[in-house]
């Protein structure tokens, strides 16, 4: 069975623009380095909007060096970036950004979210690109809610949406560029799930709506991040309420992770040549 590392409280929230009120959780100067591939995850709401006239969101940025994975739990998000790409997502999408060699984009609240207004509820995590794929094409892959596999646990469980990777055999949608596992659990009141996992990879559990007894022991609340450490193949959630979690694994990448704002690359002459290549405008532009 895997072991309990840690557990680590949301901070504080902050505005991303002002339409995104977020907890980072954790980031590539901090637990994602135990973590990587995953270096970032920004848990966004569950926040109340009320209608309104101009769009809420962050403009126009770069990035460089990883990908972005927005999952929507409630309301909608809009996305457009310097690839062409864009569309809107609702509840159970997710948008599969890879920034690569670099991007623009900008998110917003949809016309018909900020018209109507309502509860935005998202998570937004960063995966890290191996060294040999960070100046690859950039690219973008819309998950819709269909296309993404559903995992029935039992009548009295819930079931597990897998985004990517693989769960008994049941494949997620997602194209990565190394082996990782990002699973949507939703489990009702009462369940007691076993979860595979694999030895060598440490798992992170972000608890986004609920309460979830881990190992028959510590108790993970809303918003809270557990890391289990790399030995066992196994652990436990048992759940008193309606819960949601997400279940991160991959393999470590095992390289330098540099970080500077939106680019995160192995060296700082690396991101040194992003500020530069984005000041010149080699990151195209959104039209």
């Amino acid at each position: 069975m895997k072991k309990l590392l840690n557990i680590y409280g949301a901070p504080p929230a902050h505005w991303v623009g002002d339409g995104f009120k977020v907890r980072s959780l954790f980031s590539y100067n901090n637990h994602g380095k135990i973590l990587n591939p995953f270096i970032l995850l920004d848990r966004a709401g569950p926040t109340e909007f009320q209608p309104g006239n101009s769009p809420r969101g962050i403009g126009e940025h770069p990035h460089r060096g990883f990908e972005t994975v927005t999952i929507v739990y409630e309301g909608e998000v809009a996305h457009h970036d310097s690839t062409g790409e864009g569309g809107v997502i609702g509840p159970g999408d997710v948008q599969w950004m890879t920034a690569a060699s670099g991007i623009l984009h900008e998110e917003y609240h949809s016309k018909d979210f900020v018209k109507n207004g309502g509860i935005l509820d998202m998570v937004q995590l960063w995966v890290n690109l191996p060294a040999k794929d960070k100046m690859s094409q950039p690219g973008y892959q819309l998950l819709m809610n269909e296309s993404i596999s559903k995992v029935f646990l039992g009548e009295n469980i819930g079931f597990v949406r897998v985004i990517a990777g693989e769960y008994e055999g049941f494949h997620g949608p997602a194209k990565t560029f190394s082996p990782l596992d990002v699973w949507d659990f939703h489990l009702k009141a009462g369940a007691k799930v076993t979860v595979p996992a694999q030895e060598h990879r440490y798992v992170g559990l972000i608890i986004v709506h609920g309460e979830v007894i881990l190992n028959g022991e510590k108790v993970l609340q809303e918003s809270e991040l557990a890391i289990l450490n790399q030995g066992g193949n196994h652990f436990t959630l048992e759940v008193s309420e309606n819960s949601t979690v997400l279940v991160l694994s991959g393999d470590p990448l095992n390289e330098p992770i540099v970080g500077y704002g939106p680019f995160v690359m192995n060296s700082r002459e690396e991101i040194m040549q992003a500020s530069l290549d984005f000041s010149h405008g080699h990151f195209g532009r959104i039209k």
